[in-house]
């Protein structure tokens, strides 16, 4: 009994030893060097270009998009509701909130600047 133990203490140190133990470190992800904002979907500061209701359309200059790792730029986003483009106005300041779903940015939340 002692040698099959022995036979298969052995097996696993070899097995053990064989696997590179990179390949645990690729799979896990480290959550202590990812930034929280990252991770949270927060409110982007903005300046409203161009709204079109009749689409869904709203062009916004926009600052760092941090949770999508996106920097500033002006672009074109679609609004989940329209209803969310009738209290805004091209120039006015804004804080809003975006969501890539399935590869569309789409406006969730629009906020006038008080």
């Amino acid at each position: 009994m002692k040698n099959i133990q022995t036979k298969i203490a052995t097996l696993l140190l070899t097995i053990g030893a064989a696997l590179p133990l990179s390949s645990f470190s690729q799979t896990a992800m480290d959550h202590s060097k990812m930034n929280m904002s990252q991770m949270t979907p927060s409110l982007t500061d903005g300046e409203v270009k161009k709204i079109d209701i009749e689409t869904g359309k709203v062009t916004i200059k926009h600052g760092e998009i941090k949770h999508m790792d996106m920097p500033g730029m002006t672009m074109v986003f679609t609004a989940k509701d329209k209803s969310l483009l009738t209290s805004i106005k091209p120039g006015e300041k804004i804080k809003f909130m975006v969501l890539n779903e399935g590869g569309k940015m789409i406006v969730t939340d629009i906020q006038p600047v008080q």
